[in-house]
């Protein structure tokens, strides 16, 4: 899924979330400001060294003590949810009844990209982000059903799932997943 990620759309969220100039994200990733401006309005893609670079610098970081406190709420929730990071769908925290429907201990699983488990309903609402301002601000809520995925590993059953995105502590953009109804 990264490969499909709209890396320009993600990065000008980070940008605005952390008020950071196009100048200075320029800077740390060694090219010039109007690489980041034809980036961002998606005129050019970055080649693959500096889309994985983009990537690092707007991943959410695995284990962070900015967001413990959030990690703790959905590690003790009694709802099925998990919170993955946004760019990179990479597993943060899972509650415990969440937990309980994977047949993989989720310590195998925290800082995986949970993308490998997805359904199709789930990839098609992915690739739909972009076109619908996911990328444009921070809070953002999308409800959907999926079918099954028919793994035994990480199952993801038929039903519905509400998707929330929140701002971490760092700036980057953290995506809760929770199953509804």
């Amino acid at each position: 899924m990264l490969s499909e990620l709209p890396i320009g759309l993600a990065l000008r969220r980070f940008r605005r979330l952390n008020r950071v100039k196009q100048s200075a994200v320029a800077g740390l990733l060694g090219v010039s400001q109007g690489c980041v401006s034809r980036w961002e309005s998606g005129a050019h893609r970055p080649e693959a060294a500096q889309r994985a670079r983009i990537v690092r610098l707007i991943s959410a970081a695995v284990g962070s003590d900015h967001d413990a406190a959030l990690r703790r709420l959905v590690e003790t929730s009694q709802h099925p949810v998990h919170l993955v990071c946004d760019a990179t769908h990479r597993l943060l925290a899972a509650s415990p009844s969440r937990a309980a429907s994977w047949r993989t201990d989720v310590s195998e699983l925290i800082g995986r990209s949970l993308w490998p488990f997805a359904t199709p309903e789930i990839a098609a609402a992915e690739a739909g982000l972009a076109e619908r301002g996911w990328f444009e601000r921070p809070w953002q809520t999308l409800a959907l059903s999926t079918g099954g995925n028919g793994r035994s590993d990480v199952p993801v059953p038929p039903g519905r799932i509400l998707w929330e995105t929140l701002p971490l502590a760092d700036g980057r953009v953290g995506r809760l997943t929770t199953t509804i109804g």
